[in-house]
Parts: C-alpha cells; structure tokens; sequence
C-alpha cells in the first residue's frame, strides 16, 4: 500500500513539473513578427514628462502596427520594415528623417540601409539632405540599381528619378534639434570636448538630453508569413558631426544584416564602435558558427562594444520568431508585435 502511495506521489509531482515545464515552453516559444527600435542612449525616467513618454509609447505602436497590418496582409518582411521605418522618419520625435539632429554647419545630412535575408540583397543611402524618407532611398538602390551604397548628391538624384519624395531643407528643422547643436557648439568654444568619454558620462548622470547625440537611430526587423526575414536601420547621424561622417547606419554588417540563416539586425549607438566590431554581422555569425541564440549573441556584441569604450543597442529577430533587444545605456525605444498582433512597447531598463 505504501508503495502504491509513493507512485502516485511520483506520479504527481512528475505531472506538476511537466505542467510548469510546458507553461515555461509556451511563454518562450512566442513567436514574434516583428521588433523596433527608437534608438538607444540617456533616457533618464525622472527627466521624462507624461506627455512626451505617451508621445513616444504612440509613435512606436503606429510604427509597429504599421508593420504587422502588411504582414497580415501578407505583404513581404522588407514592406513591414519600409513602413514601420517610415513613421519613426515621419516623426520629430525620433533623430531620422523629420527629427533628424543637425551637422556643425547646420545641415541634416540622412542615412539609411535596408536588406533582405532571403536573397542577402541590400541597399543604402548616405549624406542625403532631400530625401523625406531615407529608407525609401535605400530600397530603391537594392531594388532598381547594381549597386548597394549611393552618397551624397549622387543618391539624391537617383532616390528622385526612382519616385521617392523630396523635400526643402526646412522640412527637417526641429527646434529642440537646432538648440542641441547651439548647446553642443557652446561646450566646444568654453574648451570642453563635446564628444568625449568624460562628458557623455556627466550627463548622463545630470540626465541632460544632449547626451543622446551619439545615439539616435530608428530600425526595425520582420519575419513574413514565407519564412523571409529583412531589417533596416535609419538615422540623422551624429550633433555636430563634420567632415562628412558617416556611421554604422548606412553600412551593411555593421548597423544593418539580414539573413534568413541566421537572423536581421539592426543597430543603435556610437557608429564608429559598431563599424569596428562590424556588430550586425558578427551577431549573424555568432548564431551561424557557435550556434548562439539571438538574445545571446548579441549580448555578447555589446559587451564587447561596451569594452572597447562604445554604448549603444541592437534589436534583433532570428528565423523562428525569437526576439533580442540589448542595450548598455540607461534606456532604449524599442518594442515588438507577435504573430497574434499583440503589441508591447518598452523604453526603460
């Protein structure tokens, strides 16, 4: 009688595990569609007003809806990222297209890339200073040209002659942008550095809103009903910046990869660290020979750009649905939709 206790006892306890084991299985195995991000940087919750922190959570839900409504629809991963890319341009709110931060001389000078996992295709757009929506630019050098990266005038006369919308040098100006440069310009004549370590660490600390100079960027990944994954990345670059930088935005391995191998991913964060770490790639590549999950590969890229002296974010979305969103900074705007539309925006730790 004892023994026959002790099986049921067994019995049960083995049944309660595998219960709580199939819940846990469930809770991971959510398939998501897609996955945003806003950029990363100093977004201190105690600096955060309630209108601007709904403005924010508003901005990213119409880009993430905008990206599944294709996707039910069953439009392509590369229509979702374009359209969900497009409203976070379309908004000041975010430092591309519209909100785009100002170079030393006063200028908005755009980038962008976009690429496609099923056939590695991609196409990008530097330096653009006309083109209302950059990502539209770099979709249509992927689509229509031989070529991956178009620059400066070059691409601005190819985007126009291939249908994409054109716009003054007004259209892109923000107050709260031009103040930023006005502020940074001050810091460089009253002799401290604008770009250095020291500075970036003090505002943070001080919750300053200029410490997000190097850290604005817009990006988003999909994965279709075929399977297909595409990511693309848009930005206004760095406050201040001179001599015709570029960063990681436009340049395919480092702030955008896609494959559907592997996984899409898209980059936010001090370019320069991510063009060194070729970080998009590396995160591919990190799933594909150490077999890494996508959450851990990269936490392990941005580990390695915090090393080096770099801070930043990068989202990502692998080939069976499974969703990463790391950063090093204090914050990063970012959120995903999954296969049932349900919609979750995040933009603190």
């Amino acid at each position: 009688m004892k023994n026959i206790f002790r099986i049921f006892c067994l019995v049960g306890v083995a049944s309660a595990v595998l219960s709580c084991t199939d819940q846990a299985v469930k809770t991971d195995e959510t398939k998501y569609v897609m996955v945003i991000h806003g950029g990363a940087g100093t977004i201190e919750k105690q600096h955060m007003t309630p209108e601007k922190e709904a403005a924010y959570t508003a901005a990213l839900t119409e880009a993430l809806q905008s990206g599944y409504d294709l996707l039910k629809e069953g439009k392509s991963s590369m229509d979702a990222v374009q359209a969900a890319v497009n409203v976070m341009e379309n908004s000041p709110l975010f430092n591309a297209g519209k909100g785009a931060v100002f170079t030393n001389e006063g200028k908005n000078e755009l980038d962008a890339s976009i690429m496609d996992g099923k056939t590695l295709k991609a196409g990008a757009v530097a330096g653009v200073t006309n083109i209302k929506n950059p990502i539209n630019a770099a979709r249509a050098v992927m689509d229509k040209s031989e070529h991956v990266m178009m620059v400066g005038k070059g691409a601005e006369l190819f985007a126009a002659s291939n249908g994409c919308d054109t716009v003054p040098a007004s259209y892109f100006f923000t107050q709260e942008r031009w103040d930023q440069l006005q502020r940074t310009k001050r810091e460089e004549e009253t002799g401290r550095a604008a770009f250095n370590d020291v500075d970036i660490r003090k505002s943070r600390i001080s919750g300053v809103a200029d410490a997000d100079k190097k850290f604005g960027t817009v990006g988003a990944v999909a994965l279709d009903k075929d399977g297909n994954l595409a990511a693309g990345t848009s930005t206004g670059g760095m406050t201040n910046k001179r001599y015709g930088r570029v960063g990681d935005s436009p340049i395919i391995g480092a702030g955008t990869y896609c494959n559907n191998l592997t996984a899409g991913i898209s980059s936010t964060g001090w370019g320069e660290y991510y063009i060194r770490e070729v970080a998009a790639n590396r995160v591919s590549a990190l799933i594909e020979l150490k077999k890494l999950s996508i959450e851990d590969a990269t936490k392990q890229v941005i580990d390695e750009i915090g090393k080096m002296g770099g801070d930043g974010g990068i989202i990502g979305l692998d080939k069976s649905g499974k969703v990463a969103m790391t950063f090093n900074t204090s914050g990063m705007y970012r959120g995903t939709v999954d296969e049932n539309g349900k919609i979750s925006v995040y933009i603190y730790k």
